[in-house]
């Protein structure tokens, strides 16, 4: 048995709107979750550390002397983790055990990997008093992730995982990394995650396509003299002068990330506004960005989203998450949560021979420690 020394509780990510925008300069609406992965650290005299999840039980051991990457996936955010940190901060580790448990989904779209590494970091820097800070925390979990597993995208997962309050959401500015905390009381509507359990993996998926994609729309732009560093910065009128510049799909792109943009500064009007219908709107427009300009939906997400249309009392819905797969997340009125959970989970496992699994949370603490 582990000796309960140091917990680290680590939540996952919602998103309310600002899709693949971190990435693009622009502004995200997340909330950590009050749904989390629990680290518990022990110092360990053996010459090696050895992690055990509970949550899929399987075992690892991590050599500071050979430090290699992984064929299985969830050792390598834990091996990338110690790397960032002996290689690139020049500390000196102890050799632990940590227990990985708790009950946040894994592969659903409300980062599940981001909240374990941001989890895995915090623990070994209390274990071995680095006093590392929430900004250096967040470095290593973004360099991990983007250097080390490969996705290319921006800070939000990490962000919100980070520095979330309860009850509330953050105004992110992905520019400059400001960000304010908007108090996000529903009132009789709740956030209710329906996860496809259709099998996905960002790494190996478009994601990365969609990076270099922007990117391709930015040197576009930038070639015409126009100097700026993300697309958030120029508005639909600019975008239309270079449209035959590019193909249909970066121009679409490109499109999108604008209009998503502006979709999120102005769902915080609606948030404080209590103007939960034109939020939700919102939330179906975003939908459509993401499925016909961008392009990171899926056959499953579009059927949770069009299924909700016949809903009076759900408001919105939109794909949560990197896309190809994951989850929704509906604004959707608690008295019809558990007739609406049974119908749409018998309708989509008919179609799909998938079985639904919806997650009702709530907007929680960022991470936090018990020493």
């Amino acid at each position: 048995m582990i000796r309960s020394d140091i917990i680290v509780k680590s939540p996952g990510r919602v998103n309310i709107i600002g899709e693949h925008i971190d990435y693009n300069g622009g502004y995200v609406l997340p909330g950590a979750t009050d749904l989390f992965i629990k680290l518990t650290f022990s110092s360990s005299e053996k010459k090696y550390s050895e992690i055990y999840s509970r949550q899929i039980d399987k075992k690892c051991k991590i050599y500071f002397d050979n430090l290699l990457k992984s064929k299985v996936k969830w050792e390598n955010y834990l091996t990338g983790s110690i790397i960032s940190i002996l290689e690139k901060r020049k500390a000196v580790l102890k050799n632990f055990n940590c227990l990985i448990e708790g009950n946040l989904p894994i592969g659903s779209g409300i980062s599940s990997s981001s909240s374990l590494i941001c989890g895995f970091v915090k623990g070994i820097d209390l274990l071995n008093n680095l006093g590392f800070d929430n900004d250096e925390i967040l470095s290593i979990s973004r360099e991990v992730e983007y250097d080390f597993i490969g996705l290319k995208g921006g800070i939000m997962d990490q962000f919100t995982i980070i520095n979330s309050k309860k009850n509330n959401l953050i105004l992110l500015n992905t520019r400059d990394n400001t960000s304010q905390f908007i108090s996000s009381d529903l009132g009789d509507y709740k956030l209710l995650l329906l996860n496809t359990n259709k099998k996905h993996d960002l790494s190996e998926s478009s994601y990365n396509d969609r990076v270099s994609e922007c990117n391709q729309a930015l040197k576009i732009i930038n070639e015409s003299g126009l100097r700026i560093e993300f697309l958030t910065e120029i508005n639909i009128k600019q975008l239309m002068e270079f449209k035959n510049k590019m193909t249909q799909n970066i121009f679409n792109r490109a499109l999108y990330v604008i209009e998503e943009n502006l979709r999120t500064i102005k769902s915080v009007e609606y948030l404080k506004d209590s103007n939960f219908k034109s939020l939700g709107n919102l939330m179906y427009l975003s939908h459509h960005g993401l499925k016909e300009l961008y392009e990171v939906s899926c056959k499953e997400l579009d059927f949770l989203v069009d299924y909700t249309k016949f809903y009076d009392k759900i408001l919105g819905a939109r794909m949560m998450g990197g896309g190809f797969g994951g989850c929704t997340i509906n604004l959707i009125h608690s008295d019809i949560i558990d007739i609406f959970i049974k119908e749409v989970s018998a309708d989509y496992s008919k179609k799909f021979s998938l079985n639904l699994s919806p997650i009702i949370t709530s907007l929680g603490e960022g991470l936090r420690y018990e020493i």
